[in-house]
C-alpha cells in the first residue's frame, strides 16, 4: 500500500510489482536477510538487489519499514520529486541502503554476481579454519524483463560455471511486461534455462499468500552450497487491485484514486494513504537491534581473527577502510627514448605484473582475449574458479556486456577490490550501458581497451575502432586516457588505481611506438602537457594522443630545423586537462596561439573546442579498412608527410 500511495500521489512510477512481490520481500528481509538499518555499510550483511529497479517502492518500503533513517515517511511521499532519497530507480549514490544503481534491466542481476564474486574470493582469501569473517549472501529479486535481456543470460551463464553458492535469486513470475503478456514474446521455460547453467531451480506455485512455501524455498537454497539458485515464485501483478491486477496497466503507472479505494476494500486495509499501523512497524523493526546484535557478533569474530592473524587482519582492514597500500605504486616502470618501443597493451601487462606483487586488492580479466589484451598478472598462476576462489584472475568468456556489469558488482561490495576487465576498444559498445552505470555509480572500474584505432589493421572496419574514444568522451565522469608510450600509460594507472570514484578507459595501441624524450608518469595527472617546446612564442601547436603523438614530434622537428617555433602538447586525457585551472590550461594552450593541428586517429567530434576556427585536424572521418595496421595508417593520412603538409598550409 505504501507503492500504491506513494506511485498515485507522484502521478508516476510501478506499483504492479512492489504488490506482487511484498510476500517474498517480507519473506526475506523479516526472515533471512542478515543487515543492520542502524548501519548499511556493516560489511558481512547479506546484499539485497531489486534487479527489475522499475519496482524500487518495494524497496524503499522495506527499507523505512525496517528502520533505515535514509527513508523516512517523508521521503515516501516524495517519491520521483526532485532531491528525494526515493528516486524512481533505486540508485546508491542517492539512498544509504540500496546496494546497486539498478535501471537498465538485467543489470542488477549481473551486478549481483560481481557480488557473490567478491563475497568468494575475499572468503577465500581472508577466512579460517577457526575464523569464519567473510560470510554473507546475495539475494536478488528479479523479473521477466532481467529474464529477457541478454546480460542477464551472459552473468548467469558464467555464475553457474563459478558455482556460487551464495547467490540466491526469487524469479518473480508474473507474466506480464508493457507490452501485455509475455507469451507475446516469451514462451521459454526459464528454470531449465537456468538448470542448463549449472543452477539449482525451485517454483512456488503461489506467491501471493504462501509465505511459508516462499521461506522455505529459501532455507532450501542457503543449503545449497555449490550452485547458484533461481526460485520461480509465481505471482500476480498489481495483486489487490480488482480491476487492473494481472493487466499491463499496472505495470507502470498509477491506480489512481478509485481504484486505491477499491484495493484498501478488496484487502481489508482500513488505513488512511501513508499511514502504517504500529504493529508493522513493531514487526519489521525488530531488524534494528536484531542488526545490531549481529553486527556486534561479527565485530568479536573481527577483533578475536586481529589476534589470531594480525598480518591478514591489517590487509583486510585496510582494504574496507578504501586505503591503498604504502608503496603501491613504486614499481610502475619508466622509460627513456632508447627503451625499446613496445604497444601501450604491452607497456599495460608491464604495469599490471608491477602493480599485483604490490596491490593484492587488484582484480579482474579479459572477455577471452588475454592474449591480445595482455591482461594477466606476470607471475601468477591460475585463475578464479570454482575450485581456486582466491585467485584474482577472473575469464570471463565471450561476455563483454556481462564482465562490465560483473566489475561493477565487484566494486558495488565496497570492500576495497580494484576490478579491471579488457576487451578490444571497438567492443565497449557491447558494455556501454554498464560503463554509463560505472560513471553514474562512482564506481572506480578500470576498463582496458587494446587495439585502439586503424592501427588494428587486417581485422578491417568491423574491428577499429574510429567513433568510440570521442563516444566515451562524451560519458559525464569517465576517465578516457590513450597514453602516447610508456611513461604515460605507467601514468595513466597511477591515476586510474588512485580514483576510486571514477572509472577509466585505457585506450591502448595493438602497434609499437617510441618512448618520447619528454614523457612523465607524473604530468599524465594533468591531463595534457607540454611535452616538446620552442623558444619564444609558438607559431603552431600539435596536439596528440597515443601512437600519433610520435608523429606530432617528428612534424615538429623537421619544422623546427626549417626555423619555425612549434610546440606539442601531450594530450593522454581530455576530461583530467578541462578539470585545470584556467591559469594551466592556457599555459599549454595560449589562446593567442590559433594555429593548431590535432592528430588522432579517431573521429574528430569533440577537438574542435582545441582547434578552433584558424586550426586543423589530421583524424578519422569515415570507417578503417582491412590491410596491414601500417598500411590503413599511410593510406588514411596518418603519416609524418600528412601532418607536415597541413602543419605547413597553416603556417603559409
Amino acid at each position: 500500500m505504501l507503492a500504491v500511495d506513494a506511485v498515485n500521489k507522484s502521478n508516476s512510477g510501478h506499483p504492479g510489482l512492489p504488490m506482487g512481490c511484498a510476500p517474498m520481500g517480507y519473506a526475506l528481509w523479516d526472515k533471512f536477510l542478515r543487515h543492520n538499518p542502524k548501519n548499511p555499510q556493516w560489511f558481512n550483511r547479506d546484499r539485497f538487489v531489486l534487479s527489475a529497479g522499475h519496482g524500487c517502492m518495494l524497496l524503499y518500503a522495506l527499507l523505512h519499514l525496517t528502520g533505515y533513517e535514509s527513508v523516512t515517511i517523508e521521503d515516501i511521499k516524495q517519491f520521483r520529486q526532485w532531491g528525494a532519497r526515493t528516486p524512481g530507480h533505486p540508485e546508491t549514490f542517492e539512498t544509504p541502503g540500496v546496494e546497486v544503481t539498478a535501471g537498465p534491466l538485467g543489470a542488477g542481476i549481473s551486478n549481483a554476481v560481481g557480488l557473490a564474486i567478491a563475497e568468494a574470493h575475499l572468503a577465500a582469501k581472508f577466512n579460517k579454519s577457526d575464523a569464519q569473517i567473510v560470510d554473507h549472501y546475495t539475494y536478488v529479486i528479479m523479473g521477466d524483463g532481467c529474464n529477457q535481456e541478454g546480460i542477464s543470460s551472459e552473468a548467469c551463464s558464467l555464475a553457474g560455471h563459478l558455482k556460487l553458492g551464495k547467490l540466491i535469486a526469487l524469479y518473480d513470475d508474473n507474466q506480464i511486461t508493457i507490452d501485455g503478456r509475455t507469451d507475446v514474446s516469451f514462451t521459454e521455460d526459464v528454470l531449465k534455462r537456468y538448470e542448463a547453467y549449472g543452477w539449482h531451480v525451485q517454483h512456488v506455485e503461489d506467491g501471493n499468500t504462501d509465505i511459508n512455501a516462499i521461506s522455505k524455498a529459501i532455507e532450501l537454497a542457503k543449503k545449497i552450497t555449490d550452485k547458484p539458485s533461481i526460485i520461480k515464485i509465481s505471482t500476480t501483478i498489481g495483486y489487490g487491485s480488482p480491476n487492473k491486477s494481472d493487466t499491463a496497466g499496472v505495470h507502470g503507472a498509477p491506480l489512481g484514486e478509485e481504484e486505491a479505494n477499491l484495493t484498501r476494500q478488496q484487502l481489508a486495509w482500513d488505513y488512511e494513504p501513508f499511514v502504517v499501523p504500529q504493529e508493522a512497524y513493531d514487526q519489521y523493526r525488530q531488524a534494528i537491534d536484531r542488526g545490531a546484535e549481529l553486527e556486534n557478533e561479527w565485530n568479536q569474530k573481527l577483533a578475536n581473527y586481529r589476534n589470531k592473524y594480525p598480518n591478514e587482519s591489517a590487509e583486510f582492514e585496510r582494504m574496507l577502510r578504501g586505503e591503498l597500500p604504502n608503496g603501491w605504486d613504486k614499481d610502475l616502470p619508466t622509460y627513456t627514448p632508447s627503451d625499446k618501443g613496445l604497444a601501450t597493451r604491452k607497456h599495460s601487462q608491464i604495469c599490471l605484473g608491477a602493480l599485483g606483487p604490490n596491490l593484492p586488492e587488484l582484480i579482474g580479466g579479459s572477455a577471452d582475449l588475454t592474449h591480445s589484451n595482455y591482461t594477466d598478472i606476470k607471475g601468477e598462476t591460475g585463475s578464479f574458479q570454482p575450485e581456486t576462489p582466491e585467485k584474482r584472475y577472473l575469464h570471463f568468456g565471450v561476455r563483454e556486456h556481462a564482465m562490465a556489469a560483473i566489475l561493477n558488482g565487484i566494486a558495488y561490495h565496497n570492500s576495497g577490490l580494484i576490478p579491471y576487465g579488457g576487451t578490444f576498444l571497438v567492443f565497449a559498445d557491447y558494455m556501454r550501458g554498464s560503463m554509463r552505470l560505472s560513471a553514474l555509480s562512482e564506481l572506480g572500474v578500470i576498463y582496458v581497451l587494446t587495439h585502439d584505432s586503424i592501427g588494428v589493421g587486417e581485422d578491417g572496419p568491423t574491428h577499429q575502432p574510429i567513433e568510440t574514444i570521442p563516444s566515451l568522451r562524451a560519458m559525464p565522469n569517465m576517465l578516457v586516457f590513450r597514453p602516447g608510450d610508456g611513461n604515460e600509460t605507467s601514468g595513466a594507472y597511477k591515476v586510474a588505481i588512485a580514483n576510486r570514484k571514477r572509472p577509466s578507459s585505457l585506450c591502448l595501441s595493438r602497434q609499437g611506438m617510441v618512448n618520447q624524450e619528454n614523457s612523465s608518469i607524473e604530468k599524465v595527472a594533468f591531463g595534457g602537457y607540454v611535452i616538446e617546446d620552442c623558444s619564444g612564442t609558438p607559431e603552431l601547436i600539435f596536439i596528440g594522443t597515443g601512437s600519433e603523438l610520435d608523429l606530432c614530434m617528428e612534424a615538429a622537428k623537421q619544422l623546427k630545423a626549417e626555423g619555425h617555433n612549434i610546440r606539442v602538447v601531450s594530450m593522454p586525457c581530455v576530461e583530467l586537462f578541462e578539470e585545470q585551472s584556467d591559469a594551466y590550461k592556457e599555459e599549454v594552450l595560449p589562446s593567442s596561439v590559433r594555429k593548431r593541428i590535432v592528430v588522432e586517429a579517431a573521429e574528430s567530434f569533440g577537438w574542435h573546442k582545441y582547434i578552433g576556427l584558424d586550426g586543423d585536424a589530421v583524424t578519422m572521418n569515415s570507417f578503417g579498412a582491412s590491410a596491414p595496421g601500417g598500411t590503413c595508417m599511410e593510406k588514411f593520412g596518418f603519416t609524418v608527410e600528412n601532418v607536415l603538409l597541413k602543419a605547413k598550409k597553416l603556417l603559409n
